[in-house]
């Protein structure tokens, strides 16, 4: 029978390490994880729930504090799961992630780049132009509670503003607490999508119930108060559909390759806007293609890198999966006056026989989401590109698909590095480059 939580000893230990999720290695007899505790810290601990590979504990005191720790800039910190690092410097945290990289590739791929890049960063906080938000009436409150989920329990946070997301989203929580508590539909309101562009912001709510008469004038209300769209989505993604009037004009600009490419509330667009225009232009310098040069753009997305490829190079094709990621797409070659790309719908988790993928590509760029892109690699490796460049949300399995480029289709891995997109998380963007041997 396990002990009770308080019958459990106190107990003192130096971490060793952070686990993917942010928590304090201590090895003391079986590995524990305690919340809250940084690499090279003393710290006493008790452990809170023991499991077959490992315990978890809370901390107690830091005996002797790390250098790198700070003091979390949020209240929420340490309950809300929006943010697993903020206890940390930030070149800590780059730190961390670089080190997560190297033991990936090591590990999972058995390879190691002879060139480190210099990471990416941009503004650690209110860059978040991407987050989806829940919702819940809580009877004991007798209100809406408005935030990201918990960190170790399967609640909604109860937020009052939040430090990493962009304007004007970051002050609107409270707001939008209030709002839905005075709505007769407040308990059939589990969620909130946000979209930031650079001139206008889009809530997305999520409803299991028609709102009244009453309710849409209070969400018409605070439309014009908050200088805000909101949309409704009674269904699936494709039910959703301004309050009233027509959708708004979502945007964002890309300076160096002179562009501007439209989204819609549900699309992905990379989250941190000024980290991603640094990596446009990494991408770009780095994929080194030309006028007379042909690229391939795998889960192209809505166009981010393959427009501002097409501004360089003589031609560029672009594949994703989400028919309507590809109308956007399109749209955005057209609005830009883009006439050297073109784009396909196609499943890019198998090997792919359509016309496009027999062609001859010169280079080829690859930004699968987070399960990889193992079924495509077949496909690129017998193109024989002169560089690939793969960008990647989980370096598990990035370091799995450039350890298979590498031991079974002949290409060397040349270099690596990591892009800090979303600063105080555990979440590590990277990207490889690759060449034929």
């Amino acid at each position: 029978m396990r002990r009770p939580r308080e019958a459990e000893p106190i107990e003192t230990g130096v971490v060793a390490a952070l686990t993917h999720e942010g928590e304090g290695v201590v090895r003391a007899g079986k590995t524990v994880f305690v919340v809250g505790a940084l690499p090279g810290e003393t710290v006493r601990f008790r452990r809170m729930r023991r499991r077959r590979q490992h315990d978890e504990a809370e901390l107690i005191e830091v005996v002797q504090a790390a250098p790198g720790r700070v003091t979390p800039r949020c209240a929420h910190f340490g309950i809300c799961g929006g943010c697993a690092l903020q206890h940390l410097e930030s070149r800590a945290q780059l730190a961390a992630k670089e080190r997560e990289l190297a033991e990936s590739l090591e590990r999972l791929g058995q390879v190691q780049p002879p060139e480190w890049l210099a990471p990416l960063e941009g503004p650690a906080w209110h860059y978040r132009r991407r987050a989806r938000l829940g919702a819940k009436f809580v009877s004991k409150k007798e209100r809406v509670v408005v935030g990201f989920r918990e960190r170790h329990a399967p609640y909604v946070a109860d937020l009052r503003s939040c430090v990493v997301l962009a304007a004007p989203a970051d002050r609107l929580i409270e707001p939008l607490a209030q709002l839905l508590s005075g709505l007769t539909i407040r308990e059939r309101v589990p969620q909130i999508e946000v979209a930031v562009g650079d001139a206008a912001t889009v809530l997305v709510l999520r409803v299991l119930q028609e709102p009244t008469p009453a309710d849409r004038e209070r969400l018409a209300a605070f439309e014009a108060a908050e200088k805000v769209r909101i949309y409704l989505q009674p269904g699936g993604t494709a039910s959703v559909a301004p309050l009233a009037g027509e959708r708004a004009v979502l945007d964002y600009r890309l300076p160096q390759s002179g562009l501007v490419l439209g989204f819609d509330a549900t699309d992905f667009v990379q989250i941190n806007r000024e980290v991603n225009e640094a990596l446009v232009g990494r991408v770009v310098e780095l994929l080194g293609a030309g006028k007379g040069d042909r690229v391939l753009d795998l889960f192209c997305g809505l166009g981010n890198f393959t427009l501002p490829l097409a501004r360089r190079a003589g031609e560029v094709t672009g594949v994703e999966g989400d028919a309507g990621l590809i109308e956007r797409a399109r749209a955005n070659a057209g609005r830009n006056g883009l006439g050297n790309v073109t784009f396909h719908v196609a499943d890019l988790a198998v090997p792919v026989p359509a016309a496009w993928a027999r062609e001859g590509y010169s280079h080829v760029l690859l930004d699968p989401p987070r399960t990889g892109a193992r079924g495509i690699l077949p496909t690129i490796a017998q193109m024989r590109p002169r560089r690939l460049l793969y960008i990647s949300c989980h370096p598990g399995s990035l370091a799995r698909d450039v350890g298979l480029l590498v031991h079974e289709h002949g290409f060397a891995l040349r270099s690596a590095g990591v892009v800090d997109m979303f600063p105080h998380t555990t979440h590590v963007e990277s990207l490889a480059v690759l060449e034929p041997e």
